[in-house]
């Protein structure tokens, strides 16, 4: 469905000081309702992300955002378009810095073509104890060293064997690499905000802590 576009005009010298970097991350975003879709990155900048999803939102509805590689995000929808919408972030001076840095270096890698050097944000959620739970139903008590939308690394006293299928709580993920404290896992598929906010972030999504904030 086409919805006409509609905008908020930054001013000229804000798109010079924050140029948009076009990528390509995968996401998750929730609306006011707490409602939740996923979704993908067009391009982003200091002040600002547009966002591709199926689900549209409302002229100044406020969003909060899970970006792969980069985490939490928050802002207002300021422009409408066929096939998502744009935000304008609300965001400290602190964090716009750290978010400049993250974005430095992903463009610089997708530049450079190396997957190898593109930075996974992560974070060490609030409530840090869980349980890995084996194929065979067997369950061990485990604590989350940090974690994204894509995996986690998990300190655990079992340790399965790399492409194992595992649940991280209720998230099924597969052992990707070990490490000496346990092992590191991906998710099959992309937690939704609630479920980790509910069993990592005592409730609350501003639970969850960035790791180098």
């Amino acid at each position: 469905m086409a919805y006409p576009e509609t905008s908020i005009a930054h001013s000229a010298s804000e798109r010079r000081r924050f140029p948009r970097v076009p990528l390509e991350l995968r996401g998750r975003f929730m609306l006011p309702d707490r409602s939740e879709y996923d979704c993908t990155v067009r391009d982003i900048s200091g002040s600002g992300i547009s966002i591709l999803t199926d689900q549209p939102g409302e002229m100044g509805e406020r969003i909060i955002a899970y970006i792969s590689e980069i985490g939490r995000l928050e802002g207002d929808i300021v422009r409408i378009f066929d096939g998502g919408f744009a935000l304008e972030l609300a965001i400290s001076p602190f964090k716009r810095e750290k978010l400049l840095r993250i974005l430095h270096d992903l463009d610089k890698s997708a530049n450079a073509g190396d997957e190898s050097q593109r930075r996974h944000h992560r974070f060490v959620p609030e409530k840090r104890g869980s349980d890995f739970t084996l194929p065979d139903g067997r369950s061990y008590p485990c604590e989350v060293i940090d974690m994204s939308l894509s995996g986690a690394s998990i300190r655990v006293g079992v340790i399965p064997g790399i492409g194992t299928t595992v649940y991280l709580g209720k998230m099924r993920g597969i052992v990707a690499r070990l490490h000496p404290q346990g092992v590191a896992i991906e998710f099959v598929d992309m937690p939704d905000l609630g479920t980790l906010a509910d069993h990592f972030g005592g409730g609350s999504l501003s639970g969850l802590q960035d790791l180098d904030a």
